[in-house]
């Protein structure tokens, strides 16, 4: 088990909850929009939130954001050291940093010694795309031991000014080579880790190349916290991130739906009353399995886990209960008729 940190109030490892992150893509400094969106990623489930300090005025905006959001704020820095001292001293919750890019040891003790004094956690975050020459060439490239070694030299100087709340994360955008060094690291350290698919790109593909690297890895026992990257509104990376803990079997709160993929021995046109099922209960919280079945020859049998479902015939429907048929009704009233009995529930 990994050690675990507090981010505000979110444990990070330990065992705690994975926990979902997202990153604003607003304008630090432009308080009014960055704290609407922030909003927004909280009722959308985003737990811990991440904002760019590329300049001291985004630094000096760090407790104003802190007094209007309700959930814990992270400062990502690079290269100004600064910067991080600025963001701790005004009430930030953790950093994200790169060790090796601000500067001299006196440097990074600076802020190691004061986020120790404000018990404020520190992520090192390496990614592929920014790797060090040095390692790059002792590799041959970028590696999984690359990685490994970059996180670890960071830790190691971190720890070296007497600083251990630390996280850990190893991104790049390539999928096998990711799972590849967060599994290397798991190995070699028990500290919590943030798991990430760098660069994934629009949601069309990068939320299958999260969900094969984020979700594999959770399905292993490997990752603390998320944050599913997406060329997207960054509520999408929450919807994203949420479904990939279900999939894992990590978050059971909301519905379940499973849906057949159709084949010619349906008879109800499925994929619309699925997405119309899937749409009504975006907002339900209980926690159930839905079934959308489009054959009333083995829809209950194959959906006879699900709390509840439906299942189409020639010109009819059935509603099933844990496999065991309830009652047929017309094709036209069969949705209806499912939310009825799930208000039931």
């Amino acid at each position: 088990m990994t050690k675990r940190l507090m981010v505000g109030g979110v444990p990070v490892g330990g065992g705690a909850p994975v926990s979902i992150q997202s990153m604003c893509n607003t304008k630090t400094d432009d308080v009014e929009a960055t704290v609407s969106q922030i909003l927004a990623l909280e009722e959308a489930g985003c737990e811990i939130i991440r904002v760019a300090i590329p300049d001291q005025a985004a630094a000096e905006s760090v407790d104003k954001l802190k007094e209007r959001i309700h959930i814990p704020l992270v400062a990502d820095i690079h290269f100004n050291y600064r910067y991080a001292i600025a963001c701790a001293e005004r009430g930030v919750d953790a950093i994200r940093i790169n060790p090796g890019n601000i500067g001299g040891e006196e440097r990074v003790k600076a802020v190691a010694d004061l986020c120790r004094q404000k018990g404020v956690p520190i992520r090192i975050g390496v990614n592929g795309g920014s790797l060090e020459k040095n390692l790059r060439a002792k590799y041959g490239g970028v590696t999984a031991e690359a990685l490994v070694e970059s996180a670890m030299g960071h830790v190691h100087l971190l720890n070296k000014f007497d600083f251990d709340d630390i996280c850990i994360s190893v991104k790049c955008s390539d999928v096998p080579l990711t799972m590849a060094a967060y599994r290397l690291l798991s190995e070699r350290t028990d500290y919590p880790l943030h798991l990430g698919v760098t660069e994934a790109g629009t949601p069309s593909m990068g939320l299958v190349k999260s969900a094969m690297g984020i979700g594999g890895l959770l399905c292993m026992g490997i990752g603390d916290t998320i944050r599913v990257t997406l060329t997207a509104d960054p509520v999408e990376e929450i919807y994203a991130a949420k479904k990939i803990l279900k999939a894992a079997g990590l978050r059971k709160q909301g519905v379940n739906l499973i849906a057949c993929p159709t084949c010619g021995r349906t008879r109800i046109d499925l994929i619309p009353m699925a997405e119309e099922v899937e749409r009504r209960l975006a907002d339900c919280e209980k926690n159930i399995t839905v079934a959308v079945m489009g054959c009333a020859v083995n829809g209950p049998g194959e959906a006879a886990s699900a709390d509840i479902g439906i299942a189409g015939g020639k010109g009819e429907g059935l509603l099933f209960r844990k496999g065991e048929i309830l009652y047929k009704i017309s094709q036209e009233r069969l949705v209806d008729a499912l939310m009825a009995e799930i208000e039931k529930l």
